[in-house]
């Protein structure tokens, strides 16, 4: 009977064990996400006034690849262009009906995240996607555009 008592305080303590690494480990969880949404932040901020300077030193721009001692090494993909079609800036406008930027991603298939957060930026730029809580929405245009199909 000691021995069955034993394993039983045994599997006690290891449960209330289990317990706290289970209550530990989704602390340190939300903890990450935190931290991770603050890097996404300070990304964004960080990225902008960079690029910024970058884009008005040209001479400094066009020389930097020549004073870098690395080399390509893999050759450069030959670009394809399949013209029926439309491009990633028109998907995206097509996709920004109330979705958000990581719906919009995941709908474009074989595309890179990043390139898709940039074309997204740039309609925003330009004034035709607007964000509401989190969500995209296209702004229709005041014209009456339309672009004849070829």
């Amino acid at each position: 009977m000691a021995t069955l008592d034993e394993i039983t305080k045994e599997k006690q303590r290891i449960g209330q064990a289990l317990a706290r690494v289970d209550a530990q480990r989704e602390k340190l969880a939300a903890q990450l996400g935190e931290l991770e949404a603050t890097e996404r932040v300070l990304a964004r901020y960080n990225k902008g006034p960079q690029t910024r300077r970058r884009a008005r030193g040209a001479a400094t721009q066009a020389a930097a690849p020549a004073q870098s001692g690395r080399r390509r090494t893999t050759a450069a993909k030959p670009t394809v262009s399949n013209r029926g079609s439309p491009s990633l800036g028109d998907q995206i406008l097509a996709l920004a009906t109330g979705k958000t930027q990581q719906e919009i991603a995941a709908a474009c298939k074989g595309v890179r995240a990043n390139h898709v957060g940039m074309a997204i930026a740039r309609h925003k730029r330009a004034g035709r996607i607007e964000e509401r809580d989190g969500r995209l929405y296209a702004m229709h245009s005041s014209g009456t555009e339309q672009h004849a199909a070829v």
